[in-house]
C-alpha cells in the first residue's frame, strides 16, 4: 500500500467533529441532494435521526453488518435519493468508529467517501487530508511504519523479493549497472540487493539507483534517504550513485535526460505501485517510454484490484473498493494487534486513498493514482507495446516461498489467479503473467517480468 503518515490524534477531515466517545459525526446541512426516484413512508425524513439509531443499534446486533449497509447507502447515492441517503448516512453515523472493531472501522471510512461523494466535498476534503499528511511525517518515523507493515506482512516484501531476484538475474555478470526505481517505498527494496551485489563471485558492479517520485511526502525525504544509501552501499563495498529525480508532477513528464541513462549501462526498471498513479489514458503512453529505455527487464508489482472497469458506474467501483479493502483490512487486523498505532495509521491511510477514489469525480484533479488494474488488463496492455514475459525462475520462486513462511498462515504463492464472482481462486488463467500474493486464497498483490 502507499504510506501516508499521520498519527490518531491527527485523524483529518474537514467534515467530521469527534464526540467524547470516538464516533465520528456528520454535518448534513450540506446534504441536499434531490430524489430520483419515489421515497416510500419507510424512509420517511421525520425517522432521522431517532428511527434510525435504533434501526442501527438492532442492525448492528446481528453481527456484521457494515458491508450490507455501506451497499445500501451507495446504491442510495447513484440513485440520488435523498431520503435514502440522510437514512443509511445516519445509521452509520450510529455505529461507524474508527476505534472499534472490523465493522466499525470499515463503516467509518467508507462513510467519509460516501459523505463526500454525496455532498460533492470530495476533493476539498482530500486536499486536507494531504496537507495534514504533509505536515506531519519524518524520516525516522516513515521508515519505522514501513519496516513494521513489512514486518507483519509480506503485502511489500513479496514484490520486493520477486523483483530483485529478477533484476539480479537479469544484469547477472554487467559491470555497469542502472536501476530506475518508480516507486515510494523509501528504497527499503535496495539494501538486500546491495548485499546481493556485493557477494557476487566476479568484480563488484558499479550500481546507479535512479529514485523517481511524484509523490509529495516521499519527495521530502529524498535527501536523507540518498545519504543513506551512500552509506550503506560504502559498508557493502557497492561503487554507488544516487540519482533522486524529485520535480515531477507525472510520470508523463520523465525523460531519457532527466534518468541521465548512459549507453554502456545495462538497465533495469521497477514499477513498485507506480502505473497505478497514470492517468488511464496515458498508461500505454508510459509503458511505450520505458520500453524505448531498452532495459534488460521490467519489474512491475500492483496490488490486484480494479478500478477503471467500473469508472461510469458508482456502484460497480464502491462494490470493488470495498471487496478489495475488506481483504486489506482483515489482514491488517490479524497482522497487528489491536492497539498497534501502526495498524491505526494505516488504516487511515486507506481512508484517504478511499475519499480520494470514491468521493472524488473522475473529471477533479488528481484522480489517476487510485485507478487499479487486475494483473491480467496489466498484462494485455504490456503485450499490446511489444513486451515479453521473462518467467521467475525456479530460484527466485524459492525465494518468495521462503520469504512467505516467515508469516503467520494464510499467505500463498500463485502463478495464475482466475477468480469466480465470489472471488475464490479456481484454475489458472493463462491470459494472466506474473505471479501473485494471495491471503485466504484471494489475489492482492501481482508482481511480473518483463523484457521488451
Amino acid at each position: 500500500m502507499d504510506i501516508t503518515f499521520f498519527t490518531a490524534k491527527e485523524a483529518p477531515t474537514t467534515f467530521f467533529n469527534q464526540s467524547h466517545d470516538h464516533h465520528h459525526h456528520l454535518h448534513f446541512s450540506n446534504l441536499d441532494m434531490q430524489s430520483s426516484t419515489s421515497h416510500s413512508s419507510e424512509y420517511s425524513p421525520e425517522q432521522s435521526p431517532s428511527a434510525a439509531a435504533a434501526a442501527a443499534a438492532t442492525l448492528a446486533a446481528t453481527g456484521k453488518w457494515s458491508s450490507t449497509l455501506l451497499k445500501e447507502c451507495a446504491r442510495a447515492i447513484s440513485e440520488k435519493d435523498s431520503n435514502k441517503i440522510h437514512h443509511f448516512l445516519w445509521m452509520l453515523n450510529e455505529l461507524a468508529s474508527p476505534y472499534g472493531d472490523s465493522d466499525q472501522k470499515m463503516a467509518s471510512y467508507f462513510l467519509q467517501a460516501l459523505f463526500c461523494k454525496a455532498t460533492e466535498t470530495g476533493l476539498t476534503c482530500y486536499k486536507t487530508l494531504v496537507a495534514i499528511a504533509d505536515k506531519n511525517h519524518s524520516f525516522d518515523s516513515s521508515l519505522k511504519l514501513i519496516l513494521k507493515f513489512q514486518e507483519a506482512s509480506p503485502w511489500t516484501t513479496f514484490g520486493h523479493v520477486a523483483s530483485n531476484g529478477a533484476i539480479l538475474e537479469a544484469l547477472e555478470g554487467e559491470t555497469k549497472l542502472h536501476i530506475i526505481d518508480i516507486s515510494n517505498t523509501l528504497c527499503t527494496q535496495w539494501p538486500t540487493l546491495l548485499e546481493s551485489l556485493a557477494t557476487r563471485n566476479d568484480d563488484t558492479p558499479h550500481l546507479k539507483l535512479t529514485v523517481v517520485t511524484t509523490t509529495t511526502i516521499v519527495k521530502s525525504l529524498m535527501k536523507e534517504i540518498g545519504q543513506r544509501m551512500e552509506k550503506f552501499a560504502r559498508l557493502m563495498g557497492v561503487p554507488f550513485e544516487f540519482n533522486p529525480i524529485t520535480n515531477l508532477e507525472n510520470l508523463t513528464d520523465l525523460t531519457k535526460e532527466a534518468l541521465k541513462v548512459e549507453e554502456d549501462e545495462a538497465i533495469a526498471i521497477n514499477c513498485i505501485g507506480a502505473l497505478r498513479r497514470v492517468r488511464i489514458e496515458e498508461r500505454n503512453n508510459v509503458v511505450s517510454m520505458l520500453k524505448s529505455l531498452k532495459p534488460r527487464v521490467l519489474t512491475i508489482v500492483e496490488e490486484e484490484a480494479d478500478f477503471i472497469s467500473s469508472k461510469n458506474n458508482f456502484l460497480k467501483c464502491f462494490e470493488e473498493c470495498l471487496r478489495f479493502y475488506t481483504l486489506y483490512f482483515d489482514m491488517l487486523e490479524e497482522s497487528f494487534v489491536t492497539t498497534s498505532n501502526e495498524r491505526l495509521v494505516l488504516e487511515r491511510e486507506c481512508s484517504r486513498s478511499i475519499v480520494r477514489l470514491l468521493g472524488c469525480d473522475e473529471s477533479e484533479e488528481q484522480m489517476g493514482s487510485e485507478k487499479r488494474e487486475k494483473g491480467k488488463q496489466w498484462s494485455k496492455r504490456l503485450k499490446e507495446s511489444a513486451f515479453s514475459l521473462a518467467e521467475f525462475s525456479e530460484d527466485v520462486l524459492d525465494d518468495v516461498k521462503a520469504l512467505l513462511k516467515r508469516y503467520k498462515p494464510g499467505w500463498a504463492l500463485l502463478r495464475r489467479a482466475a477468480t469466480t464472482a465470489t472471488g475464490k481462486v479456481h484454475e489458472r488463467d493463462d491470459d494472466s503473467c506474473g505471479v501473485y500474493l494471495t491471503w485466504k486464497e484471494e489475489p492482492v498483490v501481482w508482481v511480473s517480468a518483463w523484457k521488451p
